[in-house]
């Protein structure tokens, strides 16, 4: 992951600063240095996009801020930055608070992202419907027994990355139905890879985490998971079996089986075509979704083939 040096953020903040005060622009869509805001979750993928376009265009410098979604849009809406990833797009108050500013924000879906839930490999109760994970989120469930009266673990803990990130936000509205989640049992770690070394340690805890930071990185085919942890299929229906449970493979995430998915964002405000409007289109272009597609997330600018492969 690219290091953010301080003072290379001091001095980029400073020509940014002159730039805008004396609207001339240091930056061409090939070279120059601009700063950028993106949410933690999407860190492994944006560090490969920013790798490949500064390889391509040597004289170009893209530094990223990885934080909470809650900070990277602040970061755009009070124009520290030019431009945000994260997983929505700007609210009405937020669009019109930069045109106050004269700016006006353009939004390209770049990819569908699977929200992944982890256990650690001791927990072999690994099937989990929906309505079993709202449950686990507001507090109606605390132990693993009620889930599975067999079960050899009784203690029960949920983690997260931060609590002002994308996939708190997504589990409160798209997972509780906006009820707020339970604090008893809730933890946050700080970081998705401290999210993945917890449940790691922790057999009866339960994280939940993109589903890009879980993919196991020597297999090209994005057909495995980290052999870290175990990751829970999950059914809509009222229970889970086998048959109808589904895990964040692409394939899935593509067609809407898996039941969390959700849309990543590239916003940006710059008023004029350089180095952070080029990057935005080196991401959709066809180089910038295959980075995309082999992270393990699935491009939304380029059509994509599903072959179903029958073992004989």
């Amino acid at each position: 992951m690219k290091k953010i040096y301080p003072l290379i953020l001091i001095a980029a903040a400073f020509t940014l600063s002159c730039n805008r005060q004396g609207k001339t622009y240091s930056d061409t869509p090939t070279s120059g240095v601009v700063t950028i805001s993106c949410d933690e979750t999407f860190a492994p993928v944006l560090d490969q996009e920013i790798n490949i376009f500064e390889y391509q265009y040597p004289e170009a410098s893209i530094i990223p801020i990885y934080t909470s979604e809650v900070e990277a849009m602040n970061l755009l809406v009070t124009d520290s930055v030019r431009m945000a990833v994260a997983t929505r797009d700007l609210t009405d108050a937020e669009k019109s608070a930069l045109r106050q500013k004269q700016l006006i924000p353009r939004s390209v879906h770049i990819a569908t992202d699977g929200v992944a839930l982890i256990i650690n490999r001791q927990n072999t109760d690994s099937l989990l419907t929906v309505q079993q994970l709202k449950d686990i989120f507001t507090g109606k469930i605390t132990s693993w027994k009620q889930i599975n009266p067999k079960s050899r673990i009784q203690d029960f803990s949920v983690v997260f990355d931060d609590k002002n990130s994308s996939t708190v936000r997504f589990a409160i509205d798209s997972i509780c139905g906006g009820q707020p989640l339970a604090t008893e049992r809730l933890y946050a770690q700080g970081g998705n890879e401290k999210v993945i070394d917890y449940v790691a340690e922790t057999p009866g805890a339960i994280g939940i985490i993109g589903a890009s930071w879980v993919g196991n990185k020597s297999d090209s085919t994005n057909l495995s998971f980290s052999e870290r942890v175990r990751v829970v299929g999950l059914s809509r229906e009222s229970f889970a079996n086998p048959a109808n449970s589904y895990k964040p493979y692409q394939a899935y995430i593509a067609q809407r089986l898996y039941p969390l998915t959700r849309n990543i964002y590239m916003i940006n405000t710059s008023p004029r075509m350089g180095l952070i409007r080029a990057f935005s289109a080196f991401t959709a272009s066809h180089k910038g979704q295959q980075i995309i597609l082999k992270s393990g997330m699935m491009p939304a600018t380029q059509y994509v083939r599903i072959v179903s492969i029958k073992d004989e």
